[in-house]
């Protein structure tokens, strides 16, 4: 991996991917994330992977993931590769597109979301 990779995002990310994350890559996997909401409090993390923002927030709510002794239901959507699944959600909750965005869901609705810096474990465990 290249130091421009490492920085911006490369190829490989996938390869740091933690091991909490859910992946959603198909609408299958969306209902799926939803039909789960009706059972725990889920969040969806909506990530650009040629984003160095996005990149870094990501980052960071890794971080506050692992550091928490409070257990979360987390769904990573790669929206570059499953740009499609990404545009279904943002119709069907009614939720303008961003990037990075985490989106909250309780009971098939969702609760609570947020967008770049905002996003944090907060908006999901309160």
């Amino acid at each position: 991996m290249s130091f421009f990779d490492k920085i911006f995002g490369g190829k490989n990310e996938t390869q740091d991917q933690k091991t909490f994350w859910k992946k959603i890559e198909s609408e299958e996997d969306l209902t799926k994330a939803i039909e789960a909401s009706f059972q725990d409090r889920i969040a969806i993390f909506k990530h650009s992977t040629s984003c160095f923002i996005s990149r870094t927030v990501l980052k960071n709510f890794e971080k506050e993931v692992e550091n928490s002794e409070q257990p979360v239901n987390v769904y990573y959507l790669d929206l570059l590769a499953h740009r499609p699944v990404s545009n279904k959600i943002a119709a069907d909750f009614e939720i303008r597109h961003e990037s990075p965005q985490l989106i909250v869901i309780e009971n098939g609705k969702p609760v609570n979301n947020a967008s770049h810096q905002d996003i944090s474990l907060s908006q999901i465990v309160s």
